[in-house]
């Protein structure tokens, strides 16, 4: 054990020497934080300790879906904008099978969870918070179902460090200041006030910074989970019969009992029907080749194929020539989005219940057709296409669309001006995290685990907290018809890992916290390394720009027309020419939550690991 930690103490000692002193950025200004070379593994995500854990499991002798699976676990337990009640998304580099793999672990609206329903409550959204917000639990199975099917690990030994986390760990900054932040919320909830107030009358009710976080509730459902897989493989079972014999006592034994009886005390809708009946779902991911990289995605339950819409729009400009965050890039770049994402908020859906028109959306001429309305000024205005053409189609939706489009066009000057207020931001970018690995056999793993942030209602007994997802879902078909709530049916998620494949071989894995600013910082990431030629830390902490002409995914769901956020850094000269082209500016310190991404080395046989130069994000690779 001695060994291991002296190891540990070795490679963050390595990975933090010579922070900031010249020379250590490939480029002419050097980058704030040390790339992570490796040549067996890369382990990044959104906590050091989680960070810890995926490299723990390496050193075992793991392979990068073990590790992804043990980080996972880890930064749920540790609450980095995540709980076990939340959703596990991700994408999968198969070496043996030479193609990437989609994970769609993301829970869906319980018994009762109708448009009817919220409308009777008097609400045009389903709620922020509380356990009507919640979506059945779905990173537990999305764990679970990678590590039976792609792992080579016990689910004893994955969880093992979350296991420890769960007994007690020093609790940092960020996520104690969360608690007592929200803790009048979160007193609402018996379960939820009994785990993160433990000074319940002091003037702090919240655990201090360093405090030992103890989650008793929590370790004893992990228990269970071993305990589980104990008994199945002492009865002969395989391995991953084992793992499966966990998912099921999850899912439909003594766990999701408490889980239902805790919820619907609460006020929920859960019914042990529903966390039976729900299944993770191993799909074939969405993609496009953007000059010869193939960049893939996950499906339109996500916003993942906005990114795609976005890189077929601008293939169509010769973006390298206008130069890295020019005004000519910036405007251009921010206009595809638009056009992507107007997309995004009217036809996305899930396609077990709808079938979006992902083929017209995704076909490079219907791309060229959006391209053309593109011009040297924004328009505020942009408002949702009609891909049916593109895929000999028609649309079933043209009064919606009409309607959609007019309202759009009907936009006052008011409405495009207006500010963006601390409630408008704290909802558009809400957080998740990120978890990337990859390993010298060629497993690849690109995650971004989500849901049941703190104020979390905790499901009873379990220490489980539950998901907030359900507010992604909208009530009012005129805003979205694919959207709209059925129990079964997954909401449309911000969520979305990204995997680029070039000449058949991994060549990026990539993903970002913030909300619905995720596929707009991974795009502007994409093109930094690509276009411009960054390595992937430089990517990481280069400048980017922000757009608000999309609707929030969150909250009311509000949409700020032709609002843009720049970092404080961009020249007077660019704020000035796109002031002039109609954006609304601000200007902000940072521009993007963190962003993690592994670059893989072909010609030397390495990896190179990228960690955001702010926030808790870290890596280990060795």
């Amino acid at each position: 054990m001695k060994k291991v930690l002296l190891l540990f103490t070795c490679l963050i000692s390595w990975n933090l020497y010579g922070q900031g002193l010249p020379g250590l950025g490939s480029g002419s200004t050097p980058n704030n934080k040390p790339i992570l070379h490796g040549k067996n593994w890369v382990a990044i995500t959104g906590k050091p300790l989680g960070a810890t854990a995926g490299a723990a499991i390496f050193q075992q002798g793991g392979n990068a879906v073990d590790a992804a699976c043990a980080m996972i676990a880890a930064t749920s337990t540790m609450w980095d904008v995540l709980s076990w009640g939340g959703e596990t998304q991700a994408l999968i580099y198969h070496p043996i099978e030479k193609k990437v793999i989609a994970i769609n672990a993301l829970g869906y609206a319980p018994t009762g969870a109708t448009v009817d329903f919220f409308k009777s409550q008097g609400m045009d959204y389903p709620p922020q918070y509380g356990p009507l917000a919640a979506t059945t639990p779905g990173t537990p199975g999305g764990i679970m179902t990678m590590l039976a099917e792609y792992g080579t690990m016990s689910l004893e030994q994955i969880l093992a460090p979350s296991m420890e986390l769960a007994k007690g760990y020093p609790l940092e900054a960020q996520t104690a200041n969360a608690m007592e932040a929200q803790k009048e919320r979160i007193k609402q909830w018996p379960y939820s006030k009994k785990i993160f107030l433990p000074h319940l009358g002091e003037e702090r009710e919240a655990p201090v910074a360093g405090e030992i976080f103890v989650q008793e509730d929590l370790y004893q459902t992990l228990s269970k989970l071993i305990e589980a897989e104990r008994e199945a493989l002492a009865e002969g079972k395989t391995r991953e019969e084992a793992i499966y014999a966990a998912y099921d006592r999850f899912y439909k034994g003594d766990i999701a009992k408490e889980i239902v009886r805790g919820t619907r005390e609460q006020g929920g809708l859960f019914t042990e029907e529903d966390l039976a009946n729900w299944k993770v779902k191993i799909e074939e991911p969405s993609h496009v080749n953007y000059k010869g990289i193939d960049v893939y995605k996950l499906q339109e339950w996500t916003q993942g194929p906005a990114l795609l819409q976005s890189l077929n729009i601008l293939e169509n400009f010769d973006l390298k020539s206008m130069g890295y965050n020019s005004a000519n890039y910036i405007n251009t770049v921010y206009q595809a989005m638009s056009l992507a994402f107007a997309d995004r908020d009217f036809y996305y859906g899930d396609p077990a219940f709808v079938d979006s028109p992902m083929e017209g959306l995704l076909s490079k001429e219907y791309a060229k057709e959006r391209a053309k309305l593109i011009g040297d000024v924004n328009d505020p205005k942009i408002g949702p296409g009609d891909p049916y053409p593109f895929q000999e189609g028609t649309n079933p939706y043209l009064d919606i669309l009409k309607s959609n489009q007019e309202a759009m066009a009907a936009l006052s000057p008011e409405d495009i001006n207006q500010s963006l207020d601390d409630q408008f931001i704290t909802d558009f970018l809400s957080g998740t995290t990120t978890v990337e690995a990859a390993d010298a056999e060629g497993w690849v793993v690109s995650v971004t685990p989500s849901g049941g942030w703190i104020p979390a209602v905790v499901a009873g007994n379990t220490g489980v907290g539950l998901s907030q997802r359900m507010q992604s879902f909208v009530i009012d078909e005129k805003l979205n018809p694919y959207n709209l709530p059925e129990p079964g049916k997954r909401p449309r998620v911000t969520l979305t890992p990204s995997l680029a494949l070039k000449d058949g071989k991994p060549f990026l894995s990539f993903a970002v916290q913030g909300g619905d600013s995720q596929d707009q910082n991974l795009l502007q990431y994409f093109l930094n390394v690509v276009e411009f030629g960054m390595d992937v830390q430089e990517a990481s902490e280069a400048a980017n720009f922000n757009s608000y002409q999309m609707q929030s995914s969150f909250g009311d769901h509000e949409i700020r027309p032709g609002a843009i956020v720049l970092r404080k850094d961009t020249p007077d000269w660019v704020t000035k020419n796109l002031s002039k082209r109609g954006y609304s500016i601000e200007l902000w310190n940072k521009t993007s939550g963190p962003i993690n991404a592994i670059w893989f080395d072909w010609k030397h046989g390495s990896f190179w690991g990228g960690s955001s130069d702010y926030g808790d994000d870290y890596g280990i690779a060795w």
